[in-house]
């Protein structure tokens, strides 16, 4: 199993949950965050004073998947998010050892 942690903007979310329920996913945790990367952050103009934006909101996206679907995971997430402009996000994929649905006891596979 992989666990795709995917940061993306945060008006893309509805375009990449309809995408990845498309191809068979079935769950994910959705955070509100914020961070900065190549950006390094702007600066904005409220009430006639300059100030910077230090952090950038995003939208984080957490899915644990078989690992014989993150490939297709990683790439309909980089496809349906991406704009062509700085900020468009980053994808992580990391191992999962284990996993348990709490309700019925199911583990690893059977319990995504």
């Amino acid at each position: 199993m992989k666990l795709i942690i995917a940061a993306i903007k945060p008006f893309k979310l509805e375009e990449v949950r309809e995408a990845l329920t498309s191809i068979g996913v079935r769950g994910m945790m959705v955070t509100e965050i914020k961070g900065f990367g190549s950006q390094s952050g702007h600066t904005e103009i409220y009430r006639g004073a300059e100030y910077a934006v230090n952090f950038v909101p995003k939208i984080k996206l957490e899915l644990v998947v078989a690992s014989a679907m993150a490939d297709q995971v990683v790439e309909t997430i980089q496809k349906t998010a991406k704009t062509d402009k700085i900020g468009d996000g980053k994808i992580f994929v990391l191992d999962v050892q284990g996993a348990v649905r709490v309700r019925t006891g199911e583990t690893n596979e059977d319990a995504i």
